[in-house]
């Protein structure tokens, strides 16, 4: 399915006998939404298409027309997908092993917003000024260990148990009406010019992030990348089926202009005044002088001979004393433990982001512990950043500090930040930007004093 700015294709690879995935790729509410949807079926020769079917019929028929907030609206069709697969397993015997993962996203091309729902280990991202950013996380095993930065994505393509997955639609005894976080939703801007990518792991484990922004990069139409993402999976090996989804923001694209550098305010002239000469009156001059009187010189040599005996022992005590004192080694008191000044957590934090060589930071909550107190703003100075902590991490203004928590700079094209909460912030303005996305992030006042309520009655009995 494609029109000028969606497009789905569905290959079976080279490996596979059938195809077990299914997709959507389709205006939907009167053509004010862009539905988008990957499904991977999994269980059998045909279970897996069996259960992929149900779910795409499900969510296409309550998802058609949506009204109301879109993130719990695609909650509960792919809830209600899940029941439905439930239901069919007890009636069909052969099918009792089916079940399927997906991702969805619906785009609000009016409001530059998309939405996205996601349930397995197929993949959504966005693709903004030539840099892919993963948005959502594989819940597998492998995925974990590649989110977290304990394997390469390399390592992850080729693990033996990259296939093993931890949720789907489908599982036996399944309720994920009764589990809030078994489906992971969120929402992000969606800005002219961006495109975004939904696929199964039959292209995701068959080529490399940067082969996909390779070709996505491109000036090739959506159905040219599509196609050109299902030869190269297959040219690698096409081990699965390979399934693409593909959205485009195709308003005109966001210009970054250069901007003239603003010239500072010229500084106000800092008038040194050098010390006044000091002025002798000449006639006061003798005032100022010290003037020494030389003994008179006394007759005969005996006292001349004493005298000089007298200057020299004192010379020589004189320079014992100063030769003994500069041999003599000073005590030497250890600096204790409390003077020595530790490098702060927000220092810490931002010779962690310069020294890192790509774009993905996992934040160990055990070494950057809560809170990290803000002195002056952590500087993100990179193309693109995914910084996410491994728990909610703490970030808080320190006392008396008016500024932003992070600044970042303008060759900074997107930003994804994870498990954060900032704390007592007056500007959060640099968070709120194009091009940054927030998952999992909360922002509180706790300086805000709280009114108090008055007790509730109670009746006298």
């Amino acid at each position: 399915m494609m029109d000028s700015n969606y497009f789905g294709i569905t290959d079976t690879g080279k490996v596979r006998g059938n195809n077990e995935d299914t997709f959507i790729a389709e205006k939907i509410a009167g053509g004010d939404f862009v539905l988008a949807c990957v499904i991977d079926g999994v269980g059998g020769y045909t279970g897996g298409e069996v259960a992929a079917a149900i779910a795409r019929d499900t969510i296409l028929r309550l998802l058609d027309n949506p009204s109301g907030a879109l993130g719990q609206l695609m909650q509960h069709a792919i809830a209600e997908a899940n029941d439905q697969i439930l239901a069919a397993k007890q009636q069909q015997k052969e099918h009792e092993d089916m079940a399927c993962v997906l991702t969805i996203a619906i785009a609000d091309l009016k409001n530059n917003q998309f939405y996205y729902a996601h349930v397995g280990d197929t993949r959504l991202y966005l693709l903004r000024d030539n840099s892919l950013i993963k948005i959502s996380k594989d819940q597998s095993f492998v995925g974990f260990l590649e989110d977290s930065g304990r394997l390469t994505e390399e390592q992850a393509m080729q693990h033996p148990k990259r296939n093993e997955i931890n949720k789907a639609l489908g599982f036996a005894g399944n309720n994920i009406r009764e589990q809030e976080d078994y489906i992971e939703t969120g929402h992000s801007p969606f800005l002219p010019g961006d495109l975004i990518l939904l696929c199964s792991d039959g292209l995701s484990d068959m080529v490399n992030k940067e082969g996909i922004t390779n070709i996505l990069s491109t000036e090739l139409t959506l159905a040219e990348k599509g196609s050109a993402l299902i030869e190269a999976a297959n040219a690698n090996g096409g081990r699965d089926n390979i399934t693409v989804v593909l959205v485009k923001n195709d308003k005109a694209a966001f210009v970054h202009e250069a901007t003239k550098p603003i010239s500072p305010a010229k500084k106000e002239k800092t008038v040194v005044l050098a010390a006044e000469p000091l002025i002798i009156d000449q006639a006061n001059q003798e005032d100022q002088v010290v003037s020494i009187n030389r003994p008179k010189k006394k007759q005969g040599s005996t006292i001349n001979t004493i005298m000089l005996l007298m200057a020299a022992i004192v010379f020589v005590a004189i320079a014992f004393f100063m030769w003994k004192t500069s041999n003599t080694p000073r005590p030497v008191h250890p600096v204790p433990d409390s003077v020595i000044v530790q490098p702060t957590q927000a220092f810490k934090l931002q010779d962690t982001l310069n020294k890192l060589k790509g774009n993905i930071l996992i934040l160990d909550t055990a070494v950057f512990k809560s809170p990290i107190l803000i002195t002056e703003p952590i500087r993100i100075n990179r193309d693109s950043l995914y910084l996410k902590a491994e728990s909610n991490l703490v970030i808080k203004s320190d006392t008396g500090y008016k500024g932003q928590a992070f600044l970042i700079m303008p060759v900074n094209k997107s930003t994804l930040l994870e498990n954060f909460t900032f704390e007592n912030f007056d500007d959060v303005s640099a968070l709120q930007k194009k091009g940054v996305l927030l998952k999992n992030v909360q922002f509180i006042r706790t300086d805000v004093p709280v009114a108090k309520k008055n007790p509730p009655a109670t009746n006298k009995k």
